[in-house]
């Protein structure tokens, strides 16, 4: 008996835009991801983790704020240092008027967008046909978190706040498109890396 863990038989490896049922991570963002993890390959996501499946939960939970739940999960490939990054969505009843938490620095993209050197979230407004009694806005929240409290990020700090910003915002795209926000939920085309 060797100590090796056996390799689960749909294992599959893809490059960062393959991620999340595809998609959901541009590009850019999945340049981004080889910042913060330092792979440029990850496991493939489950079937069930996709944009596509979020915003079918989202639409069925609307109106009502939500816990939050997983879009879907990054992890570096077997045989590689562990990484495990949780990108989330929640629902929530209006825009945040407290300050953010200092170790946060605010970016101006959709309502509310913060980020620091091992996560940030971005909020943005939705009115589209989907959602039930369209309207009402959806205020959504999408969450990109190193899910390792214990583990101080490595690296260099603004390069990590960029890279975490520039998931948050694909991913936050990818979704106000598949909900068919209008003017996709505010959101620029590209992520805003500027603090506001």
């Amino acid at each position: 008996m060797d100590g090796t863990p056996k390799t689960p038989k749909d294992y599959k490896v893809v490059a960062g835009t393959q991620l999340c049922g595809g998609r959901a991570v541009s590009a850019d963002a999945s340049k981004a991801l080889k910042v913060i993890t330092g792979s440029s390959r990850f496991e493939a996501s489950a079937e069930r983790y996709t944009v596509a499946q979020a915003a079918a939960d989202l639409v069925e939970a609307f109106p009502v704020p939500t816990v939050t739940k997983d879009v879907c999960r990054v992890y570096t490939p077997i045989g590689t240092p562990d990484f495990d990054l949780r990108i989330t969505w929640n629902l929530v009843d209006g825009v945040p008027t407290d300050p953010p938490a200092p170790n946060f620095t605010e970016l101006k993209m959709g309502e509310d967008a913060v980020t620091a050197a091992d996560k940030a979230y971005v909020q943005f407004a939705c009115r589209s046909d989907r959602l039930l009694n369209s309207s009402r806005v959806g205020h959504i929240i999408i969450g990109v978190e190193h899910w390792d409290v214990l583990k101080e990020p490595e690296g260099d700090v603004e390069a990590l706040k960029d890279a975490y910003a520039t998931v948050a915002h694909s991913v936050s795209l990818a979704m106000a498109k598949e909900l068919r926000c209008e003017k996709n939920g505010g959101l620029p085309a590209r992520p805003v890396l500027d603090p506001a």
